[in-house]
């Protein structure tokens, strides 16, 4: 009894906080850490990147990239708008691409290759700055250093159970950690950033019915993914249903970006068809 009552105390205590800030898109958030850590651990990664991957020199690779990113700055909010961003591609066939804290973007030329047109690939990247623009990094550190703690407290609170005991209820904590709250977590982020990088591209002049239409060759690329229940990011399907769904609510960005300066023009390089 004395233990579940710590526990509970525990949840309380943390549920209390977990309100302290909240995101763009209305969900609150706890967030522990400040905006010059987070930009300097951003700043860290991204060197830290550089080292690990080839930085490509292709200028038209660079161009593409570039003018991506620069019709998606223009469209940030003023603290966000305002900073120098860097953006790099890197020479790799991986599926991937990121922003970070503090102004950084990467492009994988695998997902440049994938994604079958700048509208595609401007959902991608719209996507990777929702995390920026979420705060997700900080709430994922906030949210981790709060779950040590419970469960660190719990094992005190455990101290006088036998050994066996004791391991059996941390190891059902610690499942019930991850799967209850650290992977809804993780995939309400990933769902989270789609929402806002939809809006984002369509302000920027980007076509959102395209989005959907990644994930659908995503989906092709993908095979042996795990249960979405254990999966850190919604399923493809599930991510074509919510963009889907959002479509008709961003459209009216778009038709205005289209009357008053016309669709963003970042043409495609002819080398991203060649494999």
């Amino acid at each position: 009894m004395k233990f579940l009552v710590k526990v509970s105390l525990m949840l309380f205590v943390a549920g209390s906080i977990i309100a302290c800030t909240t995101s763009p898109t209305g969900r609150s958030q706890l967030n522990l850490f400040s905006g010059s850590a987070l930009n300097s651990l951003g700043a860290q990664s991204f060197a830290e990147i550089k080292q690990q991957e080839t930085v490509s020199t292709d200028p038209e690779l660079n161009a593409y990239a570039q003018c991506l990113a620069d019709a998606i700055i223009d469209v940030l909010p003023d603290q966000y708008r305002g900073r120098e961003w860097e953006v790099a591609v890197f020479e790799s066939e991986t599926i991937n691409a990121f922003a970070l804290p503090g102004g950084y973007m990467g492009f994988y030329t695998g997902i440049m290759r994938l994604a079958e047109n700048q509208h595609q690939l401007a959902a991608v990247m719209g996507h990777e700055i929702g995390h920026v623009l979420a705060d997700h990094s900080s709430e994922r550190l906030s949210t981790n250093l709060l779950l040590t703690g419970i469960l660190v407290g719990a094992d005190f609170a455990l101290a006088d159970r036998p050994p066996e005991q004791r391991g059996m209820i941390m190891a059902g904590l610690g499942l019930g950690a991850q799967v209850g709250v650290m992977l809804p977590y993780s995939r309400t982020h990933e769902s989270e950033a789609d929402e806002i990088g939809l809006d984002l591209m369509a302000r920027a002049g980007f076509d959102p019915r395209q989005a959907p239409k990644l994930w659908e060759n995503m989906a092709k690329e993908s095979s042996g993914a795990p249960p979405e229940l254990l999966s850190t990011h919604p399923s493809p399907q599930t991510r074509i249903r919510h963009l889907t769904r959002q479509i008709p609510e961003v459209m009216p960005h778009y038709e205005a970006r289209l009357a008053s300066a016309g669709p963003a023009n970042c043409p495609r390089p002819r080398s991203l068809d060649r494999k």
